[in-house]
């Protein structure tokens, strides 16, 4: 069974493996997306994307500064993400440990990782700093990408 079917339908696994695979399979599909989204260039998004992060979240400045305030609000380790639905909305949408969107049969745009292993070695305990660095890497074409794949019902991780 695909990894987003599982995470989808977590709550009707026997009780006795519900925590290893949302540990497990969640920090699973987090880490793929996380990875598969970042980049050199940084930039800004472009196109259906932009527009949609228009349509749905105010703008790209108030969707980031709402996305690292999403992020700094989060107790102790979790992900700060972007929920996509078939037809193309956004929202904002946060999830504590290895918990992911996935779970409630949504789809994941992108998101970041919100752990402290993320970036402790150089923010230490400045979340916030990492938060607004964090958007120099976002590769906004894959992200682009993703948003198309989510539109035509392909997007999987």
């Amino acid at each position: 069974m695909p990894i987003q079917d599982v995470l989808a339908k977590i709550g009707e696994l026997p009780e006795v493996i519900r925590t290893p695979v949302r540990n497990n399979m969640g920090g699973h599909a987090n880490h793929t997306m996380f990875w598969q989204i970042m980049g050199p260039g940084g930039g800004k998004p472009q196109g259906d994307l932009a527009a949609a992060i228009d349509r749905d979240l105010g703008g790209l400045e108030k969707f980031q500064n709402d996305f690292n305030a999403a992020g700094g609000r989060v107790f102790g380790s979790g992900w700060v993400a972007v929920g996509v639905s078939r037809d193309g909305k956004l929202a904002l949408e946060t999830r504590p440990n290895q918990d992911s969107v996935l779970m409630d049969g949504k789809r994941v745009l992108f998101g970041n990782d919100v752990w402290e292993h993320a970036y402790y070695l150089k923010y230490q305990n400045r979340r916030p700093d990492y938060l607004k660095a964090w958007w120099n890497v976002v590769n906004w074409n894959k992200v682009a990408e993703r948003y198309a794949a989510a539109k035509a019902g392909t997007l999987t991780v």
